[in-house]
C-alpha cells in the first residue's frame, strides 16, 4: 500500500514506474511517421487523386473565361479571364439558360423531397411494423436496385404516353411525369437505407409513446423524424444531386426547349455544326450548373457523414 501511495521519483516516467511494480516492460507507444516515414504513399496517394478530381474543373474553368469560347482555343491553364461567355450565354434568346437551370432545380427539389418522404413512410413501417409480406417486400425493393434503369426507358416511353392521352399533364413533356418517372426508381436503395437508421432509433421510445396514447401517426411525424433526421439529409443529398445531374430519362421525355433541364439543354449546344464557337457557353452553364449541388454538400456534409456511417454499421 505503501509502494502505491509512495511518490515518482525525479525523472522517472509512467512506463519505469510499471515496470518497477509489476516487474514486466511496458512497451513504449507507437510513434507517428511523418512524411518521411512509412507512410509518405499516403500523401503522394492524396495529391494524385485531388490533382486527379481537379483537372476537369480546371479545364472547364479555363474554357468558360477564355474570351475567344472556342473548343480549338481552349487549354488546361487559364490564359485570361472574360465574362464574355457568361454573357453570350444570358444573352441567347434561343438557348434558355435560366428555364433550363429552372427546371433542373425544380424536378431536383421536387424529386429529392417526395422521395425522402415516401421512402421514410415505407422504412418507418418496415422497421417498426409487423405485417405479413414485410420481408418479401424488402426483398423485392432490393431486387429493383438490380436492373439497369436503362433496361425501362421504352417500358417507361410508353406508358407515359398512354397516361399524356388520358391526363396531359402527367405524360410525356411535363416535369410532373418526369417526377414520377423518378420516384418510381428511387424507392429501393433509399428504403434500405432508411430502414437501417431507423433501426438504431430504441423501439423503447415508441412503447413509451404507445403508452401515452400516441398513434403511429404522431410518433412518425412528432418523434421518429426528429431522430432520424441526419439520414433524411443523406438522402435528399443523395438522390437531388442523382436527379440534378440524370441526363437519359430527361432527354426521351423532355422534347420542347422550354420545358428541358440543364443536362440537356447544354448538350445541345454540344450538337450541330457550330458546337466548337458555342464550346465556352457550353462550359460557362456547366460551371454555373455545378454551384447548387458543391453549396449542398459544404452545408451538409456533417449530416452526409454521419448519416452514411450510423445507418451502415446497422
Amino acid at each position: 500500500m505503501s509502494t502505491l501511495n509512495a511518490p515518482m521519483p525525479a525523472g522517472a516516467t509512467v512506463e519505469t514506474v510499471e515496470e518497477t511494480r509489476t516487474g514486466t516492460p511496458t512497451p513504449a507507444s507507437p510513434k507517428r511517421k511523418g512524411l518521411g516515414g512509412s507512410v509518405w504513399w499516403r500523401h503522394a496517394l492524396g495529391i494524385v487523386a485531388l490533382m486527379w478530381a481537379l483537372f476537369p474543373i480546371l479545364f472547364i474553368y479555363s474554357a468558360a473565361t477564355n474570351p475567344s469560347g472556342t473548343l480549338n482555343t481552349a487549354s488546361l491553364l487559364p490564359s485570361g479571364f472574360s465574362t464574355k461567355n457568361f454573357t453570350d450565354l444570358f444573352n441567347d434568346s434561343s438557348r434558355p439558360f435560366w428555364t433550363w437551370y429552372k427546371n433542373s432545380m425544380v424536378i431536383s427539389l421536387t424529386g429529392a423531397l417526395a422521395a425522402v418522404f415516401l421512402g421514410a413512410l415505407a422504412a418507418f413501417a418496415f422497421s417498426r411494423l409487423r405485417f405479413n409480406g414485410r420481408r418479401p417486400g424488402m426483398m423485392a425493393l432490393l431486387l429493383t436496385t438490380f436492373f439497369p434503369a436503362l433496361l425501362a426507358i421504352v417500358a417507361t416511353y410508353i406508358i407515359f404516353a398512354a397516361i399524356g392521352d388520358a391526363l396531359p399533364a402527367f405524360g410525356l413533356n411535363t416535369t410532373t411525369g418526369l417526377v414520377l418517372a423518378y420516384l418510381g426508381g428511387a424507392l429501393g436503395a433509399n428504403v434500405w437505407l432508411l430502414k437501417g437508421y431507423f433501426d438504431t432509433v430504441p423501439r423503447e421510445l415508441d412503447e413509451a409513446a404507445i403508452v401515452d396514447g400516441a398513434s403511429h401517426v404522431r410518433i412518425f411525424f412528432t418523434m421518429t423524424l426528429r431522430l432520424v433526421m441526419p439520414i433524411l439529409v443523406t438522402v435528399f443529398m443523395l438522390v437531388f444531386v442523382g436527379l440534378y445531374g440524370e441526363f437519359m430519362l430527361a432527354s426521351v421525355f423532355l422534347t420542347d426547349v422550354d420545358n428541358q433541364t440543364l443536362g440537356v439543354g447544354l448538350y445541345g449546344m454540344t450538337l450541330g455544326n457550330n458546337a466548337n464557337e458555342l464550346f465556352g457557353r457550353f462550359t460557362a452553364g456547366a460551371l454555373l450548373g455545378s454551384i447548387p449541388v458543391m453549396l449542398l454538400y459544404l452545408a451538409f456534409q456533417r449530416q452526409l457523414v454521419g448519416g452514411l456511417t450510423t445507418g451502415s454499421v446497422k
